[in-house]
């Protein structure tokens, strides 16, 4: 179980500093949230049980905005826009360290 945590917490390390400074930029970013009791810290749409990773799963097999909209009516387009926005940022990583404690 720690060495769950450590992924966990490095992967907090690795997206948090990134994350909110985008937001900044772009608030279409303030539509994806973090938090440690929803998903497991996985990012999440409004701090829903619908993560970044199932939104990225239904486009990448071919699902188009409004069918995902129509199976999800909960969510938008916006929210999907910012799913591809946070996973474009995520690209833009320089370089990704071990952390150990």
């Amino acid at each position: 179980m720690k060495g769950k945590k450590l992924i966990q917490s490095s992967l907090y390390v690795l997206v948090l500093p990134l994350f909110y400074k985008s937001a900044i930029m772009n608030p279409i970013l303030n539509r994806i949230t973090i938090n440690p009791e929803i998903c497991h810290g996985k990012p999440s749409i409004r701090n829903t049980r619908y993560t970044v990773e199932l939104i990225l799963d239904l486009l990448s097999s071919g699902m188009t905005n409004s069918e995902i909209i129509a199976d999800y009516p909960a969510l938008n387009e916006k929210d999907i826009y910012a799913c591809l926005d946070f996973a474009a940022r995520l690209t833009k990583v320089k370089s990704i360290h071990k952390i150990v404690a």
